[in-house]
């Protein structure tokens, strides 16, 4: 039997028919690759690109959160309120494990290198772009609090799974980092994992030599944790230039400025440049009763004189931005009956303007050698260990962090980040921006540590709709 139709009346029912087809098409849009073949052939979309997550749909289980922070907090060293996870031990370890799996419950693609840089991608729908990252650190020094950086990375995990809730499919794939190492606890270099993404080649030669205060090598310390296992060449690790497309940390602020002014976001816009320097001054030592004034070299008051040079030439640089501080002074042999016959020190100074800070570590070195002669002792080393450039966050990072504040109706504050974070090396990667939020009294690195569970879950929002904008671009 054969059915005609004549081309008036076959046209509305193929119409018809067309209209009743569309949600089949949309619905298949992701898995139809016939989709893709007839928008190349026509030079149009068949249908819209997915639309980005409205700010009042995003639903951040702050709950969870609080309690995954809390459950992280127990891998420690030390008993709570504190936290103490150094590099490679057993905690960090166990620590790591949690947040791999954690990523795995999230839907994201896993993987680690070398060091033990740990990656949790999302896809978008356009792959072969350079991806959007975020991330931050896990490590802690001894007795410090459970917040710092924990934030970073857990909150990020979030942010991807109330993006998921809310419907929102990615354009640029969303790369969540973990970075080894960012305190310089162990092994004595801070940002050691995203140095290395950086492209650090200085220091992965250094590191097959590195030792910590156990003389336990960098290498065999990795080894032991699961990393580098067989190989002593570390530039697996680097990444180029470009490798995404934008990074995004988010961060307790570590200071008390936004908590003070009732401020509920920080929009970090530029990173300070930090330098460290070991000093070793030698003198005779000798009996503390015994050995009279006059006869005296010192080592320990060499290092004493020092410590207040440096407060000294900070001071006078006259900005504000300049900081310096004596972390470590030690003395041997370390007995209240013996005059010191060696004393150790390291310096952190650190400022926004890289010539300005350089200029006052130059007159640390003037005054360890000006001290050295006065006190008769020898100035054994002065040794720079690094002295990074500072980072500027990127203008279009700061725009969509600003604009995702805005759009969630939080207050914000343009703020200079003077501690240093993975953001300072990852800027040598990708362009880059970070997002703080208050902490107590700006409390950090002591069991005092704290950030509320609202302020938590507005930096995620915000991470979470920053992270929708640039994915998008």
């Amino acid at each position: 039997m054969c059915l005609r139709f004549s081309y008036s009346h076959s046209l509305p029912l193929l119409f018809l028919f067309f209209l009743g087809s569309i949600p089949s098409i949309l619905t298949q849009q992701n898995e139809d690759p016939t989709i893709k073949t007839m928008q190349d052939f026509s030079g149009y979309p068949v249908v819209e690109p997915p639309h980005p997550v409205v700010s009042n749909s995003l639903s951040v289980d702050v709950q969870i959160l609080q309690k995954q922070i809390d459950e992280l907090s127990a891998f420690s060293d030390t008993p709570a309120p504190s936290v103490t996870r150094i590099l490679y031990t057993e905690k960090d370890v166990l620590a790591r494990r949690f947040i791999k799996n954690l990523m795995g419950l999230a839907g994201l693609s896993v993987r680690e290198d070398a060091v033990g840089n740990i990656f949790g991608r999302w896809d978008g729908y356009e792959p072969e772009l350079a991806a959007v990252a975020t991330g931050s650190h896990i490590d802690a020094i001894p007795y410090s609090g459970k917040y710092d950086g924990v934030v970073g990375v857990l909150g990020a995990i979030e942010a991807i799974n109330a993006l998921k809730r809310s419907g929102f499919k990615p354009r640029r794939s969303l790369e969540i980092i973990l970075f080894t190492s960012e305190e310089p606890t162990r092994f004595g270099i801070g940002c050691l994992g995203s140095r290395l993404l950086a492209g650090g080649e200085a220091l992965a030669r250094a590191l097959k030599t590195t030792v910590d205060g156990q003389n336990i090598s960098f290498l065999d310390a990795a080894r032991s944790a699961g990393y580098a296992k067989d190989q002593d060449d570390l530039s697996s690790v680097f990444l180029k230039k470009g490798s995404y497309s934008a990074f995004v940390e988010l961060h307790i602020e570590q200071g008390p400025i936004l908590e003070e002014e009732g401020v509920s976001i920080g929009i970090v816009t530029a990173i300070a440049a930090p330098a460290s320097i070991k000093v070793d001054f030698e003198g005779n030592g000798g009996h503390a009763g015994a050995v009279l004034m006059p006869s005296r070299n010192d080592a320990g008051l060499a290092a004493a004189e020092l410590a207040l040079s440096v407060e000294k030439h900070v001071l006078e640089s006259g900005s504000i931005d300049t900081v310096g501080t004596v972390g470590i002074l030690e003395l041997h042999p370390g007995a209240i009956n013996s005059i010191p016959s060696k004393s150790h020190l390291e310096i952190d100074t650190r400022d926004i303007d890289e010539k300005r800070r350089n200029v006052v570590i130059e007159k640390i070195h003037q005054s360890a050698i000006a001290i050295a002669t006065k006190r008769k002792v020898n100035l054994s080393e002065f040794k720079i260990i690094n002295q990074d450039p500072p980072a500027l966050s990127e203008k279009s990072i700061i725009e969509a962090m600003e604009a995702a504040s805005k759009e969630l109706n939080l207050t914000q504050k343009f703020m200079i980040s003077r501690a240093y974070h993975d953001s300072l090396f990852m800027a040598r990667i990708s362009p880059m921006g970070m997002i703080f939020i208050p902490c107590y009294k700006g409390y950090s690195h002591k069991p005092e540590e704290y950030a509320s569970t609202q302020d938590i879950a507005n930096g995620v929002k915000v991470l979470a709709l920053t992270l929708v904008k640039l994915s998008l671009r």
